[in-house]
């Protein structure tokens, strides 16, 4: 039930008890101030506690409430108070912002009386305004006037803005927060804000240099101007350097060294390019390396409406962690152009209007860092560094690829390689040493002679022919991801279909559906309904298990080209590539192309001659060995920005002036991160129990066992660990000379979290189906003569997890397995994985002797046959 509290010495109505009792705390000040008394002010206090003590059931507020008599006509109607909001222009460009939405409208309510209030009596409002108290000073005159912010008001203040700007919560959610504090605070000033938007708009306010952002007029077309919305890209590096993480590991020139021995491609910093870079740069600086990635998403579900960000990153992190999201800085978003009608869109015209101004957007932004020959100056760990900024390289899909370097994008054009002049019908046929690399010189020399369309490259100046050590068509790296995981991959399964029959595709998804679980991998239990619609990591799932799905559906050059395939995606994802390895890998690459072509080649419509299959058997080997591993520059860790620089905020706006409002959340959400600043220290954890399934003494555990029998929930594996649990447990406990188990107690659980985060599971029932994990045991020296084993490992599946505790001894962690062995030792690999069979072997193990869970695969339409999945990555 609510309760208006009516002012002692005005008609004003207040709706919450920490609202009455400041406004009696003025009021009086007010009082005593007109009337020249200084008792008053020696009063003061004294009323304020008073009220602050007074309960809501007390005499003292119950007589208060008797003399309230309710004016409506001195509160001003909601509407008036709704368009005060509705009207302000500032708010008409945030987030989120609906009069409905406030659920704190005591607070705003209260403010809008004391507006119209003032209204009628400009000089006690000034007078007011100087006797308020300090901290409403902080949160309502320092936010609106035009003083220096850079720090919150205060601690609360703080946190309840990176509460809301890092779980991404509405105005509605924090200004019920707010609510909440107030009303069970106990404190007769809130350090809040008034609301959030009112927090937001402090923020917005908040004077951080390196947090910037402006917008720029690119052109003027159709009488609509088109803006680039960015942060300067001097402020993004800044950012990037001041970060103490990358900080420890940023690599400058004078810390490279030779390598010693054969030469290896890791870094970007052992490729050919950085040497060039360096070579280029006096002695005494240092390289920059300058990563840009691009490209335009959708920000709704529809796909009506899309944005073109562009993000930097440094060549000079190291890879693992500049694979990080905040080793990645958005540095704006580039305009997208409206055609005026259908005809407009598809002119020529227009296509050239849309790739100037790419490439001049891209000359805005770049610009400021090479005004400057003699390079730039940053500060770091207190000292000055010299550095050249060089781009080193351009990460995006191909498209994208194709847009940086103004070549023609459409894979039917005469030339469709970004990296070389090689023919489209010669894409597939032609020698490594015939190609003709695409350069600066050659392709200026095609522009200024207007003989551009003879090699696919459209009729624009590219920006990046005016900036050194940079050859922009071998920059546009090979995509991993779009080349491999979206593009060839895809067409691999695509073509595996079309050679299939129908009742041979029905079985592939039935063997498809019925793959068992592994922690991390994705199940399709309906088989591939739609692969038209399959993510990038969902592609990757299919390759763990394609292997073992097409085994011997066809002929064994079908499984054999799933087999190459993996050898190469692999291969792939080395961390570091020496010579060797990259002939190694040019190898893996050769023959699962060759094996493809030969099965495939009458499936595709264009007999193999897409570009991606021509850039990746032809210039990807080139590409390590200019600018290193492939994943320091696949565009897998990038995907992930787009959620947090272009869906989600997209979300909290209002739709309206999308990028400035983007800007603003994202710029947000960096001021938290400078004050947050969260460390993850991964230290091993002591097994953690989950899924307790059954509980009972061991004295008792024939007739629990007994009464199991007619538990219709049990599967074959949960019956079988009860029949052996006795007889394997005496032997582990004669193992262990164990000689008495009274009063022990036997405890059985459905999964188990193991010191290395992994879960090991043993349970009927998990999301409706069993899950009893297979395991990897490496076993003792003494054994590996006994047994056959896959360079000293055996397998087991895990039938059972327990907890035996006995008195006056520390817990057994247990689990009762039943072993694998291969099936053949005249062929005991298939595929390069174990083939294996289960016998009738059964023990207890502890549990920490487990080495690693591994996904055993069923040879399907075979008995008793099982695959070690080699192929998890």
């Amino acid at each position: 039930m609510s309760v208006n509290f009516k002012c002692l010495y005005c008609d004003r109505y207040l709706s919450s008890r920490n609202a009455y009792s400041q406004h009696v705390k003025y009021c009086n000040e007010l009082k005593e101030l007109n009337t020249s008394t200084e008792e008053s002010n020696n009063d003061i206090s004294d009323t304020v506690s008073s009220i602050n003590e007074m309960s809501l059931d007390s005499d003292d507020f119950s007589q208060i409430e008797e003399l309230q008599s309710i004016r409506e006509e001195n509160l001003p109607p909601v509407s008036e108070i709704s368009y005060q909001y509705e009207s302000d222009s500032n708010y008409a460009g945030d987030v989120s912002l609906r009069s409905e939405e406030f659920e704190n409208f005591d607070e705003i309510l209260s403010e809008s009386l004391q507006n119209y209030t003032e209204k009628s009596d400009t000089n006690m409002s000034n007078t007011l305004q100087e006797l308020e108290p300090k901290s409403l000073t902080l949160q309502d005159n320092i936010e609106e006037s035009e003083v220096e912010i850079k720090e919150f008001p205060n601690e609360a203040y703080a946190d309840l803005m990176t509460l809301v700007t890092k779980h991404n919560l509405s105005n509605k959610a924090g200004n019920s927060i707010i609510k909440f504090f107030n009303r069970h605070s106990d404190l007769s000033q809130s350090p809040l804000p008034k609301n959030i938007e009112t927090g937001r708009k402090f923020m917005d306010k908040m004077n951080i240099s390196q947090l910037s952002y402006s917008k720029h007029c690119i052109l003027v077309h159709n009488n609509r101007e088109y803006f680039i919305n960015y942060r300067p890209i001097k402020n993004c590096i800044e950012i990037l350097l001041s970060n103490s993480e990358i900080l420890q590991h940023f690599i400058f020139k004078y810390e490279n060294k030779k390598h010693q021995g054969e030469k290896s491609y890791a870094e970007q910093n052992s490729g050919n390019w950085w040497k060039y870079a360096e070579a280029s740069i006096p002695s005494s600086a240092c390289i920059l390396s300058l990563i840009l990635y691009s490209d335009a998403t959708t920000t709704d579900t529809l796909g009506k409406s899309s944005l073109h960000p562009i993000y930097i990153s440094l060549g000079n992190i190291p890879t693992w962690r500049r694979n990080k999201e905040d080793a990645k800085q958005l540095l704006g978003y580039f305009p997208i152009l409206f055609a005026k009608n259908e005809k407009e869109k598809t002119s020529p015209e227009f296509k050239k209007l849309v790739r100037e101004t790419f490439h001049k957007s891209l000359k805005f932004l770049l610009d400021p860092l090479f005004e400057n020959e003699n390079g730039i100056d940053y500060k770091i760990n207190n000292r000055i560094i010299w550095f050249f900024p060089k781009i080193s390289t351009i990460i995006g899909d191909w498209p994208e690829a194709c847009t940086y370097s103004l070549t023609y994008k459409s894979a039917s054009s005469n030339f469709p390689c970004h990296f070389c002049l090689v023919q489209k019908n010669d894409l597939i046929d032609t020698m490594q040493d015939q190609i003709i690399l695409r350069n600066h010189e050659n392709m200026m020399e095609h522009f200024n002679n207007n003989t551009g369309h003879s090699v696919s490259l459209e009729p624009v100046e590219n920006y990046f022919w005016n900036i050194p050590n940079l050859n922009i068509y071998a920059a546009t790296v090979p995509d991993r991801m779009h080349h491999l995981d979206l593009g060839l991959y895809h067409y691999q399964i695509e073509f595996t279909k079309g050679i299939l029959g129908r009742s041979s595709i029905d079985k592939m998804n039935e063997r498809i559906g019925a793959i068992p679980r592994y922690p991390g991998l994705k199940i399709f239990s309906k088989g591939l309904q739609s692969i038209a619609r399959l993510t990038a990591s969902e592609h990757r799932d299919l390759m763990k298990v394609m292997v073992f799905v097409v085994d011997g559906l066809l002929s064994d050059d079908l499984s054999e080209v799933y087999v190459k395939w993996n050898e190469m995606y692999i291969l792939s994802r080395l961390e570091i590539f020496k010579e060797s390895d990259l002939e190694k890998f040019q190898k893996a690459i050769n023959e699962w192309a060759d094996l493809f072509v030969i099965l495939f080649r009458k499936k595709s419509d264009s007999k193999m001659k897409f570009p991606k299959f021509h850039s990746w058997i032809f210039h990807i080997v080139d590409t390590i060995r200019e600018y290193g591993a492939i994943n320091g520059y696949t565009t897998e860790t990038y995907e992930s920005l787009h959620k947090s620089y272009v869906k989600t905020p997209y979300r909290l706006s209002n739709k309206k002036g999308i990028e400035e409002q983007i800007m603003k959340t994202i710029r947000r959400k960096a001021i938290i991160k400078r004050r947050v600043t969260e460390e993850l220290h991964k230290t091993p954890t002591a097994l953690i129990y989950t899924s307790k399934l059954f509980e009972f003494k061991l004295l008792e555990a024939s007739i629990f066992f007994e009464q199991q029998k007619k538990n219709p929930d049990l599967t074959e594996n949960m019956i079988k660990s009860f029949a052996k649990f006795l007889e394997c447990l005496d032997l582990f406990f004669d193992m262990l000379d164990i000689i008495s188990a009274e009063d022990c107690r036997i405890k059985i659980f459905g999964s188990v979290t193991l010191k290395n985060i992994n879960i090991l599971r043993a349970t009927n029932k998990f999301q409706n189906r069993p899950w009893f994990s297979n395991i990897a045991i490496a076993m003792d020296d003494a054994e590996l003569f006994e047994y056959q084993s896959d360079n000293g490992t055996c397998y087991a599946q895990t039938l059972l997890i327990t907890e035996v505790i006995l008195p006056n001894k520390s817990p057994f962690h247990l689990a009762l397995v039943q072993w694998y062995d291969f099936k053949s030792k005249k062929t005991p690999f298939v595929y390069d994985c174990p083939l294996l069979k289960l016998v009738e072997i059964y023990n207890f193990i502890e549990i920490e002797a487990i080495e690693e869970i591994v996904h055993i695969v069923p040879r399907f339409d075979t008995k008793d046959e099982y695959f070690i999945n080699k192929f998890i990555f």
